[in-house]
């Protein structure tokens, strides 16, 4: 029988949910000591068939630190063939050809990989695959059974003094795995650690080689970056590394881009950047990547005559926002979300001169709150000015108290009625009576109906199929 693995991991998520009445830090203390319960009973049947098994990697780090652990990793000697007769119908090949297979312990999926020797060689020793490991913080093992942490590699000391420190040669480890370039300063920025000076040294040395990990790879680490508690360290530390210039040159470009001082006082785009990201702690996705692209098309737009204008801006920058997340393969919705908040970043500005049937459209769109946050913290990092800003949230709370788009008065029979033919007509129609009936112009039926017959009236209607006629005819006589 085929086994479906995103049906495991939905019964996985399903388990993991949040007990009634119990708190969620409490709740994940539970979920996570049923995991090293589960975890060590498959340490426990590798045992008993004479292999080596520990749990390895960034879980142990994190019981080092008294963190809760999100996964637990399994490192053993047996090979695959091993694994899979030892859990019979409990494994999946997620990982395979790199030794790692998923094993399933009572609904929990649990990675679990043979020993890594050197060119990705299986090794029969636990200090040859923590030696082939990235960094001395993810080289800890931990002996279940036994309830014993083994450091190979100064692991302890490294995470007493908050250092990332790559294990033996830094330009070998990053050369064996360049995504390690970048999960340096993941780490650093995530853990509130620094990096240590040779491995930074390394880091800036081989920056070019991110270039050979896959767009995907890359993406999801500068999430991790961008969405932890201290984003603008993550901008700092991909800069200081020389990161930045291979992974985002259209940000790198920002340096010395000067603007006008009387809208930003505190310096050029990138230094705006900068300051827009200390203002965010733990952001969302949607929100910190707008706040990052929002302002990638003042380069090319700059223009000085009486003083330094960036005309288009937020036009060409949304469009160049949308080539560099489909390069790094962000999902279609939040790419959408994210142009979307680059390209309209501009039009906060207008919202006071707007018409009420403008800015109610305005304040309807999927992306407002975003784009509404987005601007706050753009007038934090420059002028300081929130006059627009409150405008607005005082808007938000006087429309909340009644319906912002109305239905129009008349629907499509209805308009069939008056004599008009189904066509692109009716959308034309149906946009400037919702506009008319947000200004309160228009209040009834009979007032709409009346409207449309003097402001429509030398429209040219379509010409509609025989089938279609016999059916409008239908409609207008009844």
């Amino acid at each position: 029988m085929r086994r479906n693995l995103s049906a495991l991991f939905n019964q996985s998520l399903h388990h993991q949910s949040t007990p009634r009445g119990c708190g969620l830090n409490s709740a994940l203390k539970m979920d996570s000591r049923k995991k090293r319960k589960l975890a060590a009973r498959i340490v426990r049947k590798l045992r008993k068939k004479g292999f080596q098994a520990y749990f390895v990697g960034g879980c142990v780090r994190d019981i080092v630190m008294r963190k809760v652990p999100k996964d637990i990793d399994i490192a053993t000697d047996a090979g695959l063939t091993r694994i899979e007769k030892i859990f019979p119908r409990k494994t999946y090949p997620v990982g395979a050809r790199f030794g790692t297979l998923l094993v399933v312990e009572d609904k929990m999926p649990f990675q679990v990989s043979t020993f890594r020797g050197r060119r990705g060689r299986r090794s029969l020793s636990l200090s040859e695959d923590v030696g082939m490991r990235d960094f001395t913080i993810n080289g800890l093992a931990y002996e279940p059974l036994k309830k014993r942490i083994i450091d190979l590699v100064g692991a302890k000391s490294d995470i007493r003094k908050k250092k990332i420190r790559a294990i033996g040669d830094a330009s070998c480890r990053f050369a064996q795995d360049p995504l390690r370039l970048i999960r340096a300063v993941r780490f650093a920025v995530t853990l509130g650690f620094s990096i240590d000076d040779k491995t930074f040294q390394a880091v800036k040395k081989m920056a070019g080689c991110i270039k050979r990990v896959s767009a995907e790879r890359i993406r999801d680490e500068l999430i991790l970056i961008f969405t932890s508690p201290n984003p603008s360290l993550g901008l700092n530390l991909l800069d200081e590394t020389g990161l930045i210039r291979h992974i985002l040159p259209q940000i790198d470009s920002l340096k010395g881009v000067e603007q006008p001082r009387a809208f930003h006082p505190e310096g050029d785009v990138f230094i705006h950047t900068l300051l827009m990201l200390k203002q965010l702690k733990s952001p969302s996705l949607l929100l910190v990547f707008a706040c990052l692209f929002h302002d990638i098309g003042k380069p090319a737009t700059r223009q000085v005559a009486e003083r330094i204008r960036f005309s288009g801006h937020d036009k060409l920058g949304a469009r160049m926002t949308d080539r560099i997340l489909k390069r790094l393969r962000f999902s279609n919705k939040d790419r959408e979300n994210i142009v979307a908040c680059v390209e309209n970043h501009m039009r906060m500005m207008e919202a006071p001169k707007m018409r009420e049937a403008t800015l109610k459209r305005l304040l309807t769109r999927p992306t407002f709150d975003v784009e509404l946050a987005l601007h706050r913290i753009d007038c934090i990092a420059s002028h300081k000015d929130l006059t627009i800003w409150r405008f607005l949230r005082k808007k938000c709370r006087e429309f909340k108290k009644r319906p912002v788009i109305p239905k129009p008065l008349l629907n499509g029979y209805e308009l069939i009625k008056i004599g008009f033919t189904p066509g692109p007509i009716f959308g034309k129609i149906h946009r400037q009576m919702v506009d008319m009936q947000l200004e309160g112009k228009l209040t009834g039926k009979s007032q709409a109906r009346s409207w449309v017959k003097q402001y429509f009236r030398h429209c040219e209607e379509p010409k509609a199929t025989k089938q279609s006629q016999k059916k409008i005819a239908s409609l207008r006589s009844q």
